[in-house]
């Protein structure tokens, strides 16, 4: 096990997650966001651990990722950027942060989604061989971050990526699909569900992505490749709102919103009306295969629906009580 690490993209769902399982293994972590007061929140939020340093920066700096990652053996990259801003942001982000660990010599664990998966094909669930032939702008973006990562003129630094489904959990934000339908329903508010609600699709919670991530960090033979975060199994949306209604003792309408609806809602929020791309995952979802994982690591921990939702529910309560 490695004994220091930075998080990028600290105060976002993932990061914290992976914050928080680096913590739980004494691991020291440096925080690294744009935001200091926001940096600030998450620690209060975590107890102000011993452990625990702060770094504000800009990611698109090399420098600025190179100072915060002094000393540390592996780079979390867990930063994103929205879907309207994808195509001109996530190679250079990409780029400053390899830059950064080439100069160091640290090792570089990329956080990324299915996108460059493209349309599945017959064989499910998919492995890290499936192949990538993305047909969505940002799904071809991925894929050049993919190639950017493993592009052989990093000569120092070790990489890995990562590719997660959707996901939920007691850090996720309102940015996640889920993450506004589980806010709604927690706040006991109507909400809105993205994409199609009966078809059975894949989410992993995040405390469990968490440890899956770090666990692959800690290894040599996992670098210089692929890795599938599988989730728990599938699950419809309906079967989701269920298992959230039951946990806040709230039963608003939540209501599913489709191209139209997300067009019609980008004339205010432009990231709404980049989803409508992604669409087709929620007709014709891809399963992850975690075979590849389970022969490097061992068995998958897999936090059952009922109770990751459960906790994903109280926890947004607790916060929106504290925030009232």
């Amino acid at each position: 096990m490695f004994n220091k690490a930075v998080v990028l993209g600290a105060t976002g769902g993932t990061g914290r997650a992976i914050i928080e399982e680096l913590l739980k293994r004494g691991v020291e972590t440096v925080a690294f966001g744009r935001s200091m007061p926001k940096l600030e929140q998450l620690a209060a939020t975590l107890g102000n651990p011993a452990g625990l340093c702060l770094a504000a920066g800009d990611i698109f700096k090399p420098a600025d990722v190179q100072q915060a990652a002094q000393g540390a053996e592996v780079i979390f990259h867990c930063a994103s950027v929205p879907y309207h801003e994808m195509t001109a942001k996530l190679l250079p982000m990409g780029e400053s942060v390899m830059e950064a660990a080439d100069r160091l010599g640290t090792r570089v664990v990329a956080v990324d989604g299915i996108y460059p998966y493209g349309r599945r094909i017959d064989a499910q669930p998919a492995g890290e061989d499936h192949p990538k032939n993305p047909h969505t702008r940002k799904g071809k973006t991925k894929l050049k971050f993919e190639q950017m990562l493993f592009s052989p003129r990093w000569k120092h630094a070790e990489r890995l990526i990562v590719r997660l489904p959707d996901y939920y959990g007691p850090t996720a934000n309102e940015a996640s699909y889920l993450g506004a339908t589980l806010e709604a329903v927690a706040a006991g508010k109507p909400g809105m569900f993205i994409g199609n609600m009966t078809v059975p699709r894949e989410y992993v919670y995040l405390p469990d992505a968490a440890v899956m991530i770090v666990e692959l960090a800690a290894r040599d033979k996992a670098y210089g490749q692929n890795w599938n975060i599988p989730g728990g199994g599938v699950i419809s949306g309906r079967e989701i709102v269920d298992i959230a209604r039951k946990a806040s003792g709230k039963s608003r309408m939540v209501v599913p919103v489709g191209a139209f609806g997300l067009t019609l809602l980008g004339l205010f929020v432009p990231v709404m009306k980049e989803i409508v791309e992604m669409l087709y995952l929620t007709k014709e979802p891809l399963v992850l295969s975690g075979k590849k994982y389970e022969a490097l690591v061992g068995p998958i921990p897999a936090t059952s629906f009922e109770q990751g939702i459960t906790e994903t529910i109280l926890s947004i309560r607790k916060r929106q009580s504290q925030s009232e």
